[in-house]
């Protein structure tokens, strides 16, 4: 399965904020890498550019490489409705960012590895595909075996993840999947019409 196992701090840099979650290493050098970092002048960025590190950051945020991503937005501009508001709706639909929603993992990475190791069970039964998009009423819960990891305790104890399209049951350690959430729902800065603009060329 593959995905991003580069160094995440210096993407994180490049698009000048922390997109893979809280960073001491960012907070200390929040500017861009390089060999001359905050010092140097940088080129009025064209459109093309401001399109595609829009993309990239979409990407490196959900932990998806071209193709799959490329696939989500042909989903996207077949469905109803505004291509990018659908194609976040999409991203977020994830069984991956709904367990790092829930608060069951710490990240989005943590929560892929938690699916992909049989830890995550969907309707009772165990689903191990990050990319699995999840239907309105789906619940999402943590297989019984595995309700005392400590990557789990720890997680479910500190969770401060409260979405308004996801409920939590915190005796069950489970969560209910509402519905598909609404633009303003999804606190993720990322311009998607930039990324409609790109693919539309």
């Amino acid at each position: 399965m593959a995905k991003y196992t580069g160094p995440r701090t210096k993407i994180s840099r490049k698009f000048g904020e922390p997109i893979f979650g809280p960073d001491k290493y960012f907070e200390r050098k929040n500017y861009p890498p390089g060999q001359h970092g905050a010092n140097k002048k940088r080129r009025k960025q064209s459109e093309y550019g401001l399109q595609l590190k829009e993309k990239q950051k979409a990407k490196y945020t959900y932990g998806m490489l071209e193709r799959q991503f490329r696939n989500t937005f042909d989903k996207a501009s077949r469905s109803k409705g505004i291509t990018g508001e659908v194609l976040l709706q999409l991203l977020e639909s994830r069984l991956d960012n709904v367990v790092f929603r829930l608060g069951i993992a710490p990240t989005r990475a943590a929560a892929r590895q938690l699916v992909s190791h049989r830890h995550i069970t969907v309707n009772d039964e165990i689903v191990n595909i990050p990319s699995f998009h999840l239907r309105a009423g789906d619940i999402i819960g943590v297989r019984e075996k595995s309700k005392s990891m400590e990557v789990i305790t720890d997680s479910v104890a500190g969770r401060n993840n409260k979405s308004s399209w996801l409920e939590w049951d915190g005796e069950k350690m489970a969560g209910k999947f509402l519905n598909r959430p609404e633009r303003e729902e999804i606190p993720e800065n990322i311009k998607e019409q930039l990324i409609v603009e790109l693919y539309s060329k």
